[in-house]
């Protein structure tokens, strides 16, 4: 799946350096959030070591997901045959979203993550392509 780094289109290298970024300004800004909601109410909203290993693994996947979709993409821009091209997009859509939701699971199952803190940054990506879309503009 993961191909070597330098055959991978420049476009889709800063794409996914731009969503790397904001996703890791979003579980930042996330833990600053936890932070201060920990300080107001510290019997409700814990700060320890979950709420950083799930902002760490919700971040890893989100852009997992997204470097996965670029080298999709790249594959079937290079395709020759529409059909073969859209099987692979169907394909691989399905198994990063089942990818996902193993983590949303673990996230939930397993007490070493706080699950809010895990599943929080899955929206990190698309926020932030977003916002930079509008500071663009």
């Amino acid at each position: 799946m993961i191909r070597k780094w330098k055959e991978v289109q420049p476009a889709v290298k800063q794409e996914t350096k731009k969503v790397a970024l904001s996703t890791a300004v979003g579980v930042v800004l996330m833990w600053a959030v936890y932070a201060v909601l920990h300080a107001v109410m510290p019997d409700r909203v814990p700060l320890d070591y979950t709420v950083f290993l799930g902002g760490i693994g919700g971040g890893a996947v989100a852009v997992f997901n997204f470097l996965w979709m670029g080298l999709t993409v790249q594959k079937v821009v290079a395709a020759s045959k529409e059909d073969e091209a859209r099987i692979w997009m169907k394909a691989s859509y399905s198994q990063r979203m089942l990818f996902q939701m193993l983590w949303v699971i673990a996230a939930i199952a397993a007490p070493c993550f706080h699950f809010v803190a895990g599943i929080l940054p899955l929206l990190f990506p698309s926020a932030g392509i977003k916002i930079l879309g509008i500071f663009k503009k």
